[in-house]
């Protein structure tokens, strides 16, 4: 969603690169096309005002000033009061001290409620909780029926004592007492023992009266310890209004960003913490159940300037990743066995775990460069391989060497894809088993121990690359070139002539000596009676 605010900085910031000091007419350009670019992704007018006016003040200070990289600091300042507007902390969930911990969601109707209670019911059931959905949008048609379908996928109980709206014709009717609803659903929830309650609002398309009565009203039967406003990231300008609105009928104490997958410039939502002074606590990055996310400040700031967000990317990877395999995998290389295809397969189904690689890649640092290349990225590549391996027998994935041609052909028919694709495969995996290979012998990674990756320049030790270091080597003799004077030239070629023929005052070494003392020194060759060919003889001097 930020793709555009972040490319905008980062060719900002290029521009400082480079300079040992930066002068007030660069701090000031600067500063306007970081205002350009926060306006043009609908940023509110009034946080880019004061988000901008604290970088120059900070920017003219000493910090830049004395700065050895002040390129550097301006980006830290930058980052830091981006950390700023985004809410500055995380703030997570607060639970009561006695159960049930009530959460109510409000929002208009398209942000996105129903599934976000889906998403935070899962998230919550993953920390221990055994949270319980209460049905209480009776207006919208068939939402009690998402709701039901939602808390089913995520694994977790709903209340819905009453269908709700079940016509698609009267979009406004109520059907039902929602406020009651929403009183039963905690009363249930206590005498089931569920640790936390997640009421599902009613909302509409438009900020109205009777829908901030509604919320009141239920507000005030269910006393919630946390009232979430869901607010899609994609609305633009339009976000700031609503929030002050919602904030004003319903006093809200935490924002969720809904939709933060989505191709929009997003920027209005980034101004709700400030302007509403309530922090942002959640996201919604994708429409499974498991695109969901606790809300950094400091980890969005760093997405945004490019800096990527590995935290994040740890985090996802230690709930996917199966840490009994991990431990195999581990045991295996230290041991010193193969690496297979079918550890390749358990490895590639549990990065698909991780959800999109898109999404992964984007976090990244430095991802901004190649932005093209992942976006081009095939989802289904994954799935192509996976095929391909499946094909294959248990002793062709453990030994892929014993597969020939023809079995390539019917591997590649069994997984509807061409015999140029197993080749691939099968070379990839040849590189990936080497290095593995070398990792386990205490190499280290390919290119940076011992012998190194072949074929990459520059790396010592490696075939087809730069010099091979064979440790301290003499240092080589300078040979004299040959002079531009005829004469002189005619007088090195007869010198190096004499001394090839044994000559130029020197004794030949004794064919029984290595240092040529000692034995019978053979007489010295006779150069005035030698018959030299005619072309030898005039670099001679034509004798």
């Amino acid at each position: 969603m930020f793709n555009s605010l972040s490319d905008r900085l980062s060719a900002t910031f290029k521009n400082l690169r480079g300079r040992g000091r930066l002068s007030e007419a660069d701090i000031d350009a600067t500063v306007r096309e970081i205002r350009r670019a926060l306006l043009d992704a609908d940023v509110a007018v009034p946080v880019v005002r004061e988000f901008t006016r604290a970088v120059r003040e900070r920017a003219l200070g000493a910090e830049v000033s004395a700065a050895l990289n002040p390129a550097q600091q301006v980006v830290k300042i930058v980052n830091d009061e981006l950390v700023e507007i985004l809410g500055g902390q995380t703030r997570p969930l607060s639970l009561a001290k006695n159960p049930p911990t009530v959460i109510m969601l409000a929002g208009l109707q398209g942000a996105g409620k129903t599934t976000l209670a889906g998403k935070l019911a899962l998230a919550l059931k993953e920390q221990g909780h055994t949270p319980l959905l209460v049905a209480a949008d009776l207006q919208r048609p068939n939402a009690v029926t998402q709701l039901s379908v939602v808390a089913e996928r995520a694994g977790v109980p709903v209340f819905a004592p009453h269908p709700g709206n079940t016509s698609s014709e009267d979009t406004d009717a109520v059907i039902g007492d929602p406020v009651g609803v929403a009183r039963d659903g905690v009363g249930e929830a206590r005498s089931k023992q569920h640790d936390v309650v997640i009421v599902d609002t009613a909302g509409r398309l438009g900020v109205d009266q009777v829908l901030m009565q509604q919320a009141s009203d239920i507000r005030s039967a269910i006393d919630p310890d946390e009232v979430l406003f869901v607010i899609d990231a994609m609305i633009g300008q339009d976000a700031v209004s609503t929030a002050n609105a919602f904030a004003e009928g319903v006093d809200f104490t935490g924002v969720v960003l809904s939709k933060l997958d989505g191709d929009a410039r997003g920027g209005a939502a980034l101004s709700v913490a400030k302007v509403t002074g309530r922090p942002i606590m959640f996201a919604s990055t994708g429409e499974k159940l498991t695109d969901f996310e606790v809300f950094h400040p400091d980890r969005m700031a760093s997405r945004i300037l490019d800096m990527g967000d590995v935290l994040t990317l740890i985090e996802q990877a230690e709930k996917a990743f199966d840490a009994e395999e991990a431990e195999k995998m581990a045991a295996k290389v230290a041991g010193g066995e193969d690496f297979t295809l079918s550890d390749f397969l358990v490895q590639m189904q549990q990065m698909k775990k991780l959800g999109s690689m898109k999404k992964m890649l984007g976090m990244m640092p430095g991802m901004a460069q190649m932005r093209e290349q992942i976006e081009n990225f095939d989802e289904r590549e994954v799935d192509r391989v996976q095929a391909l391996i499946q094909s294959m027998t248990p002793a062709e994935r453990d030994n892929p060497k014993i597969i020939n041609g023809s079995r390539r052909a019917r591997i590649a028919r069994g997984a509807g894809q061409t015999t140029a694709a197993v080749n691939g495969l099968l070379d990839r995996f040849a590189q990936a088993q080497k290095m593995m290979r070398q990792m386990a012998s205490g190499g280290g990674m390919p290119g940076g121990g011992p012998g190194g990756m072949p074929g990459m320049p520059g790396m010592p030790g490696m075939p087809g690359g730069g010099k091979k270091s064979r440790g301290k080597q003499a240092p080589r003799k300078k040979v004299k070139g040959k002079s531009g004077n005829p004469a002189k030239r005619a007088q090195q070629e007869r010198e190096a002539m004499q001394r090839a023929l044994g000559g130029g005052g020197r004794k030949p070494a004794s064919a029984g000596s290595a240092f040529g003392v000692g034995g019978d020194q053979p007489e010295a060759a006779d150069v005035e009676n030698l018959e030299l060919p005619s072309d030898v003889s005039k670099l001679l001097g034509g004798r």
